[in-house]
């Protein structure tokens, strides 16, 4: 049985001031089908799967009548709440043990709630090769991006070597994880063609992730698989768990990771700057909205308000925001700073209402 996780509890505080507190990137709608990002990703999911009933979505406290609103399907007892955020290792841990409880022989598949995915055939087509990875023994299987620019703002894998035994497709063994680096390191791992995009997307036998979590972080396994005996344990311990992301808790510490080289047209939407990537055109700049412009090139400009107006006069490589009651301008090469100005708003309280 294969079980996909669906992760929505970010804030997409990069995204700011579109993505707010209230409504965090999964819950925009930046897709021409319509559909929020996380309506998106699960109807990939379930259009992958076959299962609807196996989604599991996680997601904060304040985000669980949003997540209803947006899957109005989803069955009750496959969301899960986390009572405060403690990142991803909590987060994935806390769905492994739900779904060990009922099904300890299944597979498991983790997923990002506000990522983009082009070519729904190809994503398909990779996710079963890592499941079947994953069923055949205990590795730790994530999925890597063929890299297309020199990135600073993702993460990388190595590929070490190939897995010889796998039984279907391409794969390696990890050789390293590196977080995000500078632009000179960038363009290094992209001449050796040896690394790829840290996708944050996983699959792997639960008992195999439990194990993982019980070797490399037991200050966080030994509480919250104690607190899972208990009805209501887990909202009881969380408030004192460590917080850690998966990769360094676990997928940087352990032997038994395997890459698989993807290409589905995935893109993280990290930032404004995918914006362009998305909507970019035979025009000089990206316009959402009302734009009139005097020497400005390389910009990209959104409103959420079509009667609102940006003009802008002697401007480059900037974007400019205007969502309801702010206004966000910035240099294309300073958007990965967005976040350092909302959590300045978070602890200002006269302006925390606009973080």
């Amino acid at each position: 049985m294969f079980y996909p996780v669906i992760l929505a509890g970010g804030s997409g505080e990069r995204f700011w001031p579109l993505s707010r507190q209230h409504k965090p990137k999964q819950f925009l709608i930046l897709e021409p089908t319509g559909r929020s990002l996380l309506q998106a990703t699960a109807d990939r999911l379930n259009q992958t799967s076959g299962e609807p009933d196996r989604l599991m979505v996680v997601t904060a406290h304040n985000h669980r009548s949003q997540v209803l609103e947006h899957l109005p399907d989803l069955p009750m007892e496959n969301l899960l709440v986390e009572p405060v955020p403690r990142d991803t290792a909590a987060a994935i841990l806390y769905a492994a043990l739900t779904i060990a409880r009922d099904d300890p022989d299944a597979i498991m598949g983790v997923f990002p709630a506000d990522h983009l995915i082009q070519d729904q055939v190809a994503f398909a087509r990779t996710l079963a090769q890592a499941v079947t990875i994953a069923a055949a023994g205990d590795a730790l299987v994530t999925l890597g991006i063929a890299p297309e620019y020199p990135a600073t703002g993702y993460g990388y894998i190595e590929q070490g070597d190939v897995l010889s035994n796998t039984p279907v497709g391409e794969a390696y063994q990890v050789k390293r994880f590196t977080e995000k680096p500078d632009a000179q390191t960038a363009a290094y791992f992209l001449s050796t063609g040896r690394f790829l995009w840290n996708s944050g997307i996983f699959v792997w036998r639960v008992q195999s992730i439990l194990q993982a979590f019980e070797e490399h972080v037991p200050e966080l396994y030994g509480p919250m698989s104690e607190a899972a005996k208990i009805r209501g344990g887990l909202r009881q311990v969380y408030p004192s768990l460590p917080k850690v992301s998966v990769d360094y808790a676990v997928m940087e510490r352990a032997a038994n990771v395997v890459v698989i080289p993807a290409n589905f047209g995935w893109d993280d939407l990290g930032d404004w700057n995918a914006l362009e990537r998305l909507l970019k055109g035979d025009g000089t700049n990206v316009v959402v909205g009302r734009h009139v412009s005097l020497d400005t090139g390389g910009a990209i400009l959104y409103t959420t308000n079509g009667d609102d107006l940006i003009a802008t006069i002697g401007l480059e490589d900037v974007v400019v925001v205007r969502a309801g009651d702010v206004t966000l301008v910035v240099r294309k090469d300073r958007t990965q700073d967005i976040k350092q100005v909302v959590q300045q708003l978070k602890r200002t309280p006269e302006l925390e209402r606009f973080a």
